[in-house]
């Protein structure tokens, strides 16, 4: 044994054996996802959304594609068990219920969009670990390109599902203030879906969308437009802690306070920006105060993301205070009273959000 070599260590070869079977499902759900993206790029899935089996010659012809390729795409997704296949006919089936999920953009569980997102961080890999080792973070416009669409493409859905019909009726007089025409700020909206879907369910309402990422509030606009609701929904590029306006009704966070460098500062300028009476809903990834109650399925999401995105994105802004996409409702609460809110109300939560109004 040379001065360097380490005795080996004394393994648990059952504990082994478990991680490696973990390691392999990670294996293969993430090289799985590059055919999720595949499919939805080129229209596999929606070529097969009316439920009937296909050969992959046929699904070939319906798409432009080449039919070998075609072959070992289906294999795949029939053993990640997305389609089922048929010894018999050697024919593939997309079942009704991933059909749903993976063809339609404008239904709440619309899932090809997590996976644009999760794409996104590992071709910022080397990015990320420049950030790790300098520690002056990673800001959001140095990500590829993938993430800006990924981001929309995943919270959409979620904001389809829940934003009109459940998170702004659990505000106390908000829906009331909407329906009459109330003046609302979507700070942090990226591409705009949360600012277009509160302007297309209350026509009698205007609504200015802020972000500090200029792509990003280009893409709203045009979305804006295509929408029809360019009339009462704008956008305009501006720091959350310093965008302009009247006195807003109401002052929406959704899935961003935890990216900003200065949540503080930004929610005092928010308070600043309400009139008298005004709210701010805050809408975060679900999470409990303590880590070992954020140790499962959602917090392994929010971690890493958090961990490749909104972390060193903090860190790279002034305060840097790193939030982190798990803070819980106890943190959030504090931040919402060092800016000088004196009500705080956890008023929804779901699975995988907190939705949280806070007033002056």
């Amino acid at each position: 044994m040379t001065m360097t070599e380490q005795p080996a260590p004394e393994l648990d070869s059952a504990k082994l054996d478990e991680f490696i079977e973990r390691f392999l499902t990670d294996l293969g759900a993430a090289a799985h996802a590059a055919t999720v993206l595949v499919g939805d790029a080129l229209g596999l899935y929606r070529a097969m959304a009316d439920g009937q089996p296909v050969t992959p010659a046929t699904l070939a012809e319906r798409t432009g594609t080449d039919q070998r390729c075609v072959e070992e795409w289906l294999r795949a997704q029939a053993a990640s068990r997305y389609v089922e296949y048929d010894p018999a006919t050697e024919r593939f089936r997309l079942p009704p219920e991933q059909a749903f999920a993976l063809t339609n953009e404008h239904n709440p569980v619309f899932a090809p969009g997590g996976l644009q997102l999760a794409a996104s961080m590992i071709k910022d890999v080397e990015k990320v670990v420049t950030a790790y080792r300098a520690g002056n973070g990673l800001p959001w416009h140095d990500h590829h390109p993938d993430l800006f669409v990924g981001v929309e493409r995943f919270f959409r859905p979620n904001y389809i599902g829940n934003l009109c019909d459940n998170w702004l009726p659990a505000l106390d007089g908000v829906v009331d203030k909407l329906a009459a025409g109330a003046h609302v700020a979507d700070v942090g909206c990226g591409h705009g879906a949360s600012t277009i879907l509160m302007a297309q369910r209350y026509p009698a309402s205007h609504f200015v969308g802020f972000d500090n990422h200029a792509p990003s509030v280009t893409a709203a606009t045009a979305a804006a437009a295509r929408a029809g609701v360019a009339d009462r929904c704008r956008f305009e590029v501006a720091a959350a802690s310093d965008f302009p306006g009247p006195e807003f009704d109401l002052v929406a966070y959704f899935d961003c306070l935890h990216d900003m460098g200065d949540p503080v500062g930004a929610l005092r300028h928010a308070r600043r920006r309400l009139k008298p009476d005004g709210t701010v809903l805050l809408v975060e990834p679900a999470a409990a105060d303590r880590l070992e109650d954020n140790l499962n399925p959602i917090g392994r999401v929010f971690y890493s993301g958090s961990s490749m995105i909104c972390t060193p994105n903090s860190l790279s802004q002034e305060v840097g205070l790193a939030l982190g996409a798990q803070a819980g409702p106890e943190r959030l609460r504090q931040i919402a009273t060092q800016a000088g809110f004196s009500r705080f109300e956890l008023a929804a939560e779901t699975p995988f959000n907190l939705v949280i109004a806070a007033r002056p």
